[in-house]
């Protein structure tokens, strides 16, 4: 099964991580102790950069910037294929962003 762990986070965690020393050495060190069942994974760029896309009645609509206001943003995601959603809690469990952020751990879907 494919789990998407989706790094999530508010301003006071993303402080938190670039102030721990260790914590991009433990990110690598975490990719690599996941060995063959880490897909991808990957940063997102702040949603101030982002652009919404919603399409109603025919017209479609652009939006710059993050759509909702929200604490907590989406930062990045780990996609990872494991037996069981016990092997992915474990796998976000052990993941660094633990430490200072929120991960959302969702299966995807067949």
């Amino acid at each position: 099964m494919k789990f998407l762990l989706l790094i999530c986070g508010d301003q006071q965690a993303h402080e938190a991580m670039l102030a721990d020393p260790d914590f991009l050495p433990d990110c690598k060190a975490w990719a690599e102790a996941q060995g063959d069942r880490l897909l991808q994974t990957g940063g997102l760029e702040a949603p101030a950069e982002a652009t919404t896309v919603r399409a109603r009645d025919g017209e479609v609509l652009l939006t710059d910037g993050p759509f909702v206001e929200a604490k907590e943003v989406v930062a990045g995601f780990s996609l990872i294929e494991c037996a069981t959603r016990e092997q992915a809690l474990q796998a976000a469990m052990a993941h660094p962003v633990a430490r200072h952020g929120t991960i959302e751990v969702r299966a995807l879907l067949p």
